[in-house]
């Protein structure tokens, strides 16, 4: 069922009627969506820590680290690590959004449900399992046998580093974090050429709406709650930044108008940035931008 905060989204956005939206996912895995899974070596979580912030992280592992053994589990042998905004937050069942994301093919899938600590790993009761348009998604292709190649270490800070505000601002690819209360949590994927996300201010970032699938499942969940996380990975060098804060949907026109491709803009205020190196024992090599990619103009 579509929470009230996407129908409000849709609404304001010109989509009507019952064709949109997340109305028609299903809780079930697929055989197609299984297999899918099997392959992967890529996930990225959502979820809220104790204190209510939400945080995106990532998971890797070789083929098989994730697995859908029937048609409403998923099991990932991996928890978040030590120093991870996440880890140990699964010793207790909490709402989860998973993406899972396959860069060389440009395909990608969502399982949003329930998760908790099984072992070494997490187990998944799926709520919403669904796949994503391919546009946006930048080609990459993964390197070696996932051995760590450097010490993981860990920066925590209440504000963004200079380096850190260049690394976002060149940023093709970043994933977003957010949740609906008694909804469920959820993980999504956003792409653009490099600069598309616009360092706006000391703790603001901006980045462009573009045209999607219309289910707003992102935009109707900051409808309800503007809490929010975002995570940027650093494909080639293995680093991690996750942020949180709060995010606002800007629905000016002439403010999107100004930015090409954008349908709307969305603000976000960081309140807690964490810098993990060592995050991505898999490196990935670029491949190509997606056609689909507007210009980004200074």
């Amino acid at each position: 069922m579509m929470h009230e905060g996407e129908l409000t989204v849709q609404r304001r956005a010109g989509f009507t009627g019952s064709g949109w939206g997340s109305a028609g996912v299903r809780a079930a895995v697929p055989a197609v969506a299984a297999e899918f899974l099997a392959r992967q070596r890529l996930l990225v979580i959502a979820a809220a820590d104790g204190d209510g912030a939400l945080w995106a992280s990532p998971l890797t592992g070789p083929p098989g680290f994730a697995a859908a053994p029937d048609e409403r589990t998923v099991v990932v042998d991996r928890l978040p690590a030590a120093g991870d905004p996440l880890a140990g937050l699964f010793d207790e069942e909490h709402d989860v959004g998973m993406l899972a994301l396959e860069p060389g093919s440009r395909r990608r899938m969502r399982v949003n449900g329930r998760a908790r600590r099984d072992g070494s790993g997490l187990r998944v009761r799926t709520e919403q399992v669904y796949a994503n348009c391919p546009k946006y998604i930048q080609t990459r292709t993964p390197d070696g046998d996932g051995t760590p190649e450097g010490p993981r270490t860990v920066a925590r800070s209440g504000e963004v580093a200079e380096d850190q505000l260049h690394w976002i601002a060149g940023a093709d690819t970043f994933f977003v974090a957010t949740r609906a209360p008694g909804k469920g949590a959820d993980a999504s994927h956003r792409g653009g050429a490099p600069g598309f996300v616009r360092v706006t201010g000391a703790r603001r970032l901006t980045w462009p709406d573009y045209a999607g699938n219309a289910m707003f499942m992102t935009l109707g969940n900051l409808e309800l709650d503007p809490r929010c996380g975002l995570l940027f990975l650093d494909w080639e060098g293995g680093r991690a930044l996750h942020l949180t804060g709060r995010a606002r949907i800007d629905w000016d026109p002439e403010r999107a108008a100004a930015v090409p491709g954008a349908q709307r803009l969305v603000d976000f205020d960081v309140e807690r940035v964490v810098e993990v190196a060592g995050a991505l024992p898999q490196r990935w090599t670029f491949g190509g931008y997606s056609r689909f990619n507007p210009p980004v103009t200074t």
